[in-house]
């Protein structure tokens, strides 16, 4: 076995034990130094973090909130989005002094998210290798959703020619979107390793090192699935996608 096979090997026991959520105290900081260091990867690849809620007992969330509609799945402060960084001290600071807190990352900075149904992305990311398209991060969450990281759309000059604004998903607004989500500004997503309630996790498919891809080169072949995922097949007509940048 390789240095560097057994080098993810053990990252990756060691952050199975973190997911667990039940690992003895002593062995905290070397599972922490896993959770860290995939913390610190993404930062370091612009997505800007921020702490967030995570799991308690009897699938609770850790900020108390009687019926918390999104136990797990929220930051921690109001402030999230001018307190989201990339700094490293900063990350490592959270990190450390919050060992068991999940992480978000604001999107539509850097980054946007295009969140479809766990089996329409799956289709939709084989034909997309199968086409030679360039993928960049992806994660999976065992909620049964994937999250495809991609550059952000920005402010188009003519927003209105090509930007369907029913496709933007702002957190409060997710479950109105069953098939395709648009993470861009003034929403987040869970970045892994994250928890989530009833032993779920978020982790990485692709990881924070591909290079964040043009949406629009996704987007055709992520509708497309999602309308199959439906049981319908894609209207060509249908002014609700992107027409053109």
């Amino acid at each position: 076995m390789s240095a560097e096979s057994g080098g993810r090997t053990g990252l990756q026991g060691k952050l199975s034990q973190w997911l667990r959520g039940r690992r003895p105290k002593e062995a905290a900081a070397a599972d922490d130094g896993g959770r860290e260091a995939l913390l610190l990867a993404t930062a370091s690849a612009g997505l800007p973090l921020a702490p967030a809620a995570y799991p308690t007992a009897d699938y609770r969330c850790s900020c108390d909130r009687v019926g918390c509609p999104t136990p797990a799945r929220h930051p921690v402060s109001f402030a999230w989005q001018t307190q989201s960084t990339t700094d490293r001290a900063q990350i490592e600071r959270w990190a450390r002094n919050q060992p068991q807190a999940n992480f978000i990352t604001a999107t539509g900075m850097v980054h946007d998210v295009l969140d479809v149904p766990l089996e329409a992305g799956q289709e939709a990311l084989e034909r997309l290798h199968a086409a030679g398209v360039e993928v960049g991060p992806v994660a999976e969450s065992d909620d049964g959703r994937l999250l495809f990281f991609t550059l952000t759309r920005g402010t188009p000059e003519d927003e209105d020619e090509w930007w369907p604004c029913e496709l933007d998903c702002h957190p409060e607004t997710a479950d109105e979107h069953p098939g395709l989500r648009w993470h861009c500004r003034g929403s987040y997503v869970l970045v892994p390793p994250a928890r989530l309630p009833g032993d779920q996790a978020v982790h990485w498919v692709r990881g924070p090192e591909h290079p964040l891809p043009d949406p629009l080169s996704l987007l055709e072949y992520l509708t497309d699935a999602c309308a199959r995922y439906a049981g319908q097949e894609p209207d060509p007509a249908d002014t609700a996608w992107p027409l053109r940048r």
